[in-house]
């Protein structure tokens, strides 16, 4: 099976990635079920990169019922290492448009019900999730968007509502008293399971309204999101192909060894199925 050393996932308005050649389809079967849909690996600006639809072709698929663990553990068993996740957000600042990118820096986790471990059944883990986001990815990423002329926004929150429903106006005033920057109903579980499976993960954020907090602005709509989601996912889609050369060989993050002390479980009591299930991910530890 074809490897690749960077993954797309694509959020609402990228189902497909332009300008992959040699590509193929590759579908993967996990421990935690099968990811959202066939993986696209190809070669972009001269380097492997597997694609992934985070809600499927088609958009099937919603936030709530995202198999997260399936697209990251599917990811990691084709050799993946950095992540560059597209999310569509809302703004709760004024300074931040509909339109504009963010390069989220912290989140704050307010999903209900998720399932945001691969670890249980036997085997505990703890891994550091300070720094949400790695760093150095992130900061390629920024870059890459400064160059290819989007209006970026470096660093800020990130809050993860459960959905489907958008905020009240209640719920999205209180979010702007906390001093978020932005909210979306992606990028969790998926940015906790790729610091477990020691993989890069960086949020490309695609603003495409002001939430429901500013009474200036029409309320949020389908209709207001589809609009500006297809203007977003050709600029973010330049960005990631600007950022893709870029992004090196070597790590010197503190992704790769995320679990290297994060493991509670005496190795000699981890049962045989947690072992085979997450040997990708423990193998090197045990």
């Amino acid at each position: 099976m074809t490897e690749a050393r960077i993954g797309v996932i694509g959020g609402s308005g990228v189902y497909e990635m332009e300008g992959l050649i040699d590509v193929e389809e590759v579908r993967v079967k996990t421990p935690f079920g099968e990811p959202s849909d066939l993986i696209v690996i190809g070669t972009l600006e001269g380097h492997k990169v597997a694609f992934l639809p985070r809600h499927g072709r088609g958009h099937r698929i919603m936030p709530s019922e995202l198999p997260s663990r399936a697209n990251i553990y599917a990811l990691k068993s084709l050799g993946v290492e950095h992540i560059i996740a597209v999310s569509a957000c809302g703004s709760m600042k004024e300074e931040i448009h509909p339109l504009d990118m963010v390069i989220p820096d912290q989140i704050f986790d307010r999903t209900r019900g998720r399932i945001n471990t691969f670890f249980g059944g036997g085997v505990v883990a703890h891994v550091s999730f300070d720094k949400p986001f790695c760093p150095d990815l992130s900061a390629l990423l920024y870059q890459a968007a400064e160059d290819t002329g989007a209006k970026v926004h470096k660093g800020g929150t990130f809050v993860v509502m459960e959905g489907p429903a958008f905020s009240t106006k209640a719920e999205s005033r209180i979010y702007r008293g906390w001093g978020v920057e932005i909210i979306g109903m992606t990028v969790l579980p998926e940015a906790k399971l790729a610091r477990e499976a020691e993989i890069c993960y960086a949020v490309l954020a695609n603003v495409t309204d002001y939430d429901v907090w500013n009474v200036s602005e029409e309320p949020v709509s389908v209709e207001m999101l589809i609009d500006n989601l297809l203007k977003n996912a050709e600029m973010a889609k330049k960005i990631i192909k600007k950022a893709v050369p870029h992004i090196p060989e070597a790590r010197t993050c503190p992704c790769p060894t995320a679990l290297e002390s994060a493991i509670i479980t005496s190795k000699d009591r981890i049962p045989e199925k947690a072992k085979k299930d997450l040997g990708l991910l423990i193998g090197k530890y045990l």
